[in-house]
């Protein structure tokens, strides 16, 4: 990719509690890693969101020293989501997104919301694969 132009990453699921705040914080943590910081654009929500993110998320991604208890899901808008380069969605999706420039793709991740902590671990590690690939795709001579 051109370093001109940004990349935006969107990380959508219906209430934006679990998968894509795990996403958006590998990304986040991803981006910064690579030295990226003014390359990508990190954007996630949900299209009903819940009032928090899952008990369940919080503990999981702690053992990657990465904090969620202070973020709250929030409605993502089809504006937002036109403005990415690649929108992931995490299988819960009810997204119809008809932008021919916004390449849409679902990870058909299953959903952690209430599982064991060790099935949250898993589908966790799924995701952090998920979004290395995701920038390797992108930017394939970084770190």
């Amino acid at each position: 990719m051109s370093d001109d132009l940004p990349v935006t990453l969107g990380f959508v699921c219906v209430q934006n509690a679990g998968r894509s705040q795990m996403a958006t914080a590998f990304a986040e943590r991803e981006r910064d890693r690579r030295g990226l910081e003014d390359s990508v654009e990190i954007i996630t929500g949900g299209t009903h969101p819940a009032d928090s993110v899952h008990d369940e998320v919080v503990a999981v991604i702690q053992d990657h020293e990465i904090d969620l208890s202070d973020r709250v899901p929030r409605e993502i808008s089809t504006t937002e989501l036109e403005s990415c380069d690649v929108v992931a969605t995490m299988g819960c999706s009810t997204l119809e997104l008809d932008a021919e420039n916004v390449d849409v793709r679902d990870w058909a991740l299953d959903d952690p919301h209430g599982q064991e902590l060790n099935t949250v671990r898993e589908i966790r590690d799924d995701i952090e694969q998920r979004v290395k690939a995701l920038f390797d795709e992108f930017y394939p001579d970084e770190p």
